[in-house]
C-alpha cells in the first residue's frame, strides 16, 4: 500500500531560471512608472514619508556629532529599503487585481502575511546593524582609535593617504558582500509572502535562488537601484518622493515576471 506523504509539496511559485535578457530591467522600470502615476497620491505620499524619515535621520546624525555613521547608514538604507517598500508592492498587487487603492490599504498588510513580512524586515535590520558595526571595526583596523575627522576632511582622509585608500577598498568589498546578500534575500521575498503566502524562510531562500539563477538581469537591476538611490541622495532626499515608489512598484513587476505564469 502506498503511504501518502505527511507533508504535501509546496506549490510551484516561481520559475527560478527565467533566462531573461538584462534589458528586461528597463521594462520593469516602465511598468513601475505606470503604477506610480495610476492613482498617484498614495505612492507620492509614501515616497514623501520615506524622504522625510531619511532626512530626519541624516540631520540627527549631524546634530549629535555621529557623522562617522553617515556612510554606513546610507549603505544600510539599501539593505532595509525592500522592506520599507512593502506598501508599494501592495498597491501594484491591488492594481493588477482591479481592487481599490488607498493609503490605508497599502500600510496595513493582509491577514496572515504581517508576521512573515516583519520577520524578513527584522532579518534585514539585523544585517544593517551588523554592517554598521563592521564599518566601525574596519575604521579602527586602519586608523586605530583616532577620532573621526569630520565630514570636512573625509575626502582628504580617504583619497589623500595610502591607508585611507586601502580602507576604502576593503570597506567597499565587505560592504558589497553585505549588500549583495541582503539584496538576494529581500528583493523577491516580501512580494512572494504577499502574493503566495509563503513563510519567511521559504520566501527568502527562493529569492536567493532566483537571483543566483538570473544574474545578468538582477545585476543590472541592482545597479539601477543603486544609481537611482545615489541620485536621490544628491537631491537632499527630495528625489525619494518619486524614486522610492518608482523602484518599489518596479520591484513588484520584477517579481511578477519571475513568477510562474500559471
Amino acid at each position: 500500500m502506498k503511504i501518502p506523504a505527511t507533508v504535501p509539496p509546496l506549490p510551484k511559485a516561481v520559475d527560478r531560471n527565467r533566462h531573461m535578457a538584462a534589458s528586461q530591467a528597463f521594462t520593469w522600470i516602465a511598468e513601475g512608472w505606470r503604477d506610480l502615476w495610476t492613482i498617484p497620491m498614495p505612492s507620492l505620499a509614501y515616497g514623501a514619508g520615506v524622504a522625510l524619515v531619511s532626512l530626519a535621520i541624516v540631520c540627527s546624525l549631524m546634530f549629535y556629532s555621529l557623522d562617522f555613521a553617515f556612510f554606513p547608514a546610507l549603505a544600510g538604507f539599501l539593505v532595509v529599503g525592500p522592506a520599507l517598500a512593502t506598501g508599494l508592492y501592495v498597491k501594484s498587487q491591488r492594481l493588477a487585481k482591479g481592487l481599490p487603492v488607498t493609503f490605508a490599504s497599502m500600510i496595513v498588510p493582509e491577514k496572515g502575511t504581517a508576521q512573515h513580512v516583519l520577520f524578513v524586515g527584522a532579518v534585514l535590520m539585523g544585517l544593517m546593524l551588523l554592517w554598521m558595526r563592521a564599518a566601525v571595526l574596519i575604521y579602527a583596523l586602519f586608523f586605530g582609535w583616532r577620532p573621526f575627522p569630520g565630514m570636512d576632511h573625509i575626502v582628504e582622509m580617504l583619497f589623500g593617504t595610502p591607508v585611507g585608500i586601502a580602507m576604502l577598498v576593503v570597506g567597499i568589498i565587505i560592504g558589497g558582500v553585505f549588500a549583495a546578500f541582503a539584496f538576494a534575500v529581500s528583493v523577491f521575498s516580501i512580494p512572494m509572502v504577499l502574493d503566495k503566502r509563503f513563510d519567511a524562510f521559504t520566501a527568502m531562500g527562493t529569492s536567493i535562488s532566483i537571483v543566483w539563477n538570473n544574474l545578468p538581469v538582477m545585476m543590472l537591476w541592482g545597479a539601477i537601484v543603486l544609481l537611482f538611490t545615489l541620485l536621490s541622495l544628491a537631491t537632499a532626499m527630495l528625489g525619494f518622493v518619486i524614486v522610492f515608489p518608482l523602484l518599489g512598484h518596479a520591484t513588484w513587476h520584477a517579481y511578477v515576471s519571475m513568477r510562474d505564469p500559471d
